[in-house]
């Protein structure tokens, strides 16, 4: 039987790395006019795979493709600006207010999951 902890950690862990995605594309917005600094940006399915633990994937076939899901080039890393900019800044607004929003929106969407699993087993326990 799975642990109260074990059952909410997808999503607690989601909405944790979220958040600090949300920190990290605010700073970008914030430097949009600072010469030379360099966007950053946290490479959220590599960090969510190392959280959770998540190894190899197991093949079925010898011609299958071995692949590994881990903590590989895990963390923050540089974001390649496409329009280079005379400053040496690579912060394209744009493209920070597009991410930004866009994660957001996955928190928002985390957050409801937590919820309703918080209340599934509220009910659970109350025995509705």
């Amino acid at each position: 039987m799975k642990s109260i902890q074990e059952h909410l950690q997808f999503h607690s862990e989601a909405l944790a790395l979220r958040s600090q995605r949300n920190e990290i594309l605010a700073s970008n917005i914030a430097n949009a006019a600072t010469p030379n600094f360099k966007a950053k940006d946290l490479k959220f399915d590599e960090m969510m795979q190392a959280k959770l633990g998540l190894g190899e994937i197991q093949t079925t076939d010898e011609r299958h493709f071995t692949v590994a899901s881990g903590p590989l080039d895990e963390g923050i890393g540089f974001r390649q600006n496409i329009t280079p900019s005379k400053d040496g800044n690579t912060v394209e607004l744009h493209v920070e207010q597009m991410q930004f929003s866009e994660n957001v929106m996955r928190y928002q969407t985390s957050l409801e999951f937590l919820n309703r699993k918080i209340a599934g087993l509220r009910s659970a326990i109350k025995g509705e």
